[in-house]
């Protein structure tokens, strides 16, 4: 039987950082719900982005466009875990696994179920979906692309977990310097993709601005962020020039249909961004860490620790679920961002709520920790290409989506074209050798 959360939170030493993982569940909880907020489903069963309908809100994202935050927690986190199990293998295997079998649980579900919809009929092709709003059809096509979308966080963090070693050991030689040298590289990159109009550049920025957040991590675990005030008003100030002068969009979150996008790829202005946000998390960890340190509240931070990457996968699963039964049941969806429709968004969002927890419920014990009984002393190469294959697999799957899966659906991730079925296998393979144990085990 299991440890309770009562239990974890009772035995948790004080020299714990509760103020991390309070931001780390913090961050994906603003996620979930910024997801849900967004998504404007209309009668015919579309999916809009009420960002796109009402641009005056796109300036929120400002606040609320937490990934950077995630990914500094990641940082601080995965540099203590190194220190820690500084094995590379072994180091890839414990932080990945917990990650990957939630995942590829949601792609077997998942792609199961796009299996049986497209051999049915109800799914057809990429494009997939009956144009039978009233029962829900039109829906189903838009889930089958929509659903893996957010699975792009769970490559690029497969990513930061693979070069944690390195870039903590240039860390540790250079302090702030690693940290100025990945700013460096995404400044050249916006400057080589809007100057001088170079190809394929842009997606380097995938590495340089989120390894960069990902850095700052490694320097608040080794107390370096001395000034917060500071990181986070050049931030500010930063995105906001180059929001306003340059050929960056607003909106921190990608727009449907626009020319640039902060997000995909990342830009100077995401990361100007991120710094501001770890500056302002960082200004509030007294108050924060006085709060988490408070027994109810961590017991629920403790407990939503152990569930926020099910939830986080399934979350969108419970929005579109919501959605489908209110169209197969006949009711009356307001026009997005209308009066009507802000009315009914607490009860949207209880009903969503409540789904993700029956999910959570049925999913949640595949992202239990998996217990180490003898120490491995594993293959670092075949882990390394085991983080590669699910990159790529799983980075292909956010863009492709399982709607097409029989047809060979494809989208290019890059410069390369990925299809479903290919990444549904290059994720699959990489899951399988992650989990491969060490080639030898100590008696």
């Amino acid at each position: 039987m299991g440890i309770s959360a009562r239990e974890l939170a009772a035995a948790t030493p004080a020299t714990r950082d509760r103020y991390v993982d309070l931001l780390r569940v913090a961050s994906l909880a603003v996620v979930v719900l910024g997801h849900w907020l967004m998504a404007a489903v209309t009668a015919d069963g579309q999916v809009g982005n009420l960002l796109a309908v009402v641009p005056e809100l796109q300036v929120v994202t400002w606040v609320f466009q937490v990934m950077p935050v995630f990914f500094f927690v990641g940082g601080f986190s995965h540099a203590l875990a190194h220190r820690s199990r500084p094995q590379y293998a072994a180091f890839l295997r414990a932080r990945l696994r917990r990650l990957l079998r939630p995942t590829m649980v949601f792609v077997g579900v998942w792609g199961a179920a796009a299996l049986v919809l497209q051999l049915s009929g109800v799914a057809s092709g990429a494009r997939g979906g009956s144009p039978r709003p009233e029962a829900g059809g039109g829906l189903t096509g838009v889930a089958l692309r929509l659903v893996t979308q957010p699975l792009w966080f769970i490559g690029i963090y497969l990513a930061m977990v693979a070069f944690t070693p390195p870039l903590l050991r240039l860390h540790e030689r250079w302090g702030w310097g690693a940290f100025g040298a990945l700013v460096g590289g995404a400044v050249a990159v916006d400057v080589l993709r809007f100057a001088a109009d170079v190809p394929f550049v842009e997606f380097l920025n995938f590495a340089f601005v989120w390894l960069a957040v990902h850095q700052l991590g490694f320097l608040r675990a080794d107390g370096m962020i001395r000034r917060p005030a500071l990181l986070a008003g050049a931030g500010l100030l930063g995105a906001t020039a180059l929001v306003a002068l340059g050929p960056y969009p607003l909106s921190m979150v990608g727009m449907p249909g626009e020319k640039v996008s902060n997000m995909a790829p990342p830009t100077l202005a995401l990361l100007c961004h991120g710094l501001w946000l770890v500056g302002a998390v960082e200004l509030l960890k007294g108050p924060g860490a006085r709060f988490v340190a408070r027994a109810g509240v961590w017991r629920t931070v403790v407990a939503a620790n152990g569930i926020a990457m099910t939830a986080f996968l399934w979350h969108l699963t419970a929005m579109l679920g919501v959605y489908g039964a209110l169209l197969g049941l006949g009711a009356e969806l307001p026009a997005p961002a209308s009066a009507g429709w802000w009315a009914q968004v607490p009860l949207r969002f209880a009903a969503a709520a409540l789904l993700t927890a029956l999910l959570v419920t049925a999913f949640r014990r595949f992202e239990a920790p998996v217990p180490a009984h003898r120490p491995e002393n594993g293959s670092a190469p075949l882990a390394a290409l085991g983080v590669a294959l699910a990159l790529f697999g799983i980075l292909g799957l956010s863009m492709t989506g399982l709607g097409g899966l029989l047809e060979g659906h494809a989208a290019t991730l890059v410069a390369v074209r990925v299809t479903a079925p290919a990444a549904v296998a290059m994720t699959l393979a990489g899951w399988l050798l992650v989990e491969r144990p060490g080639s030898r085990r100590t008696r």
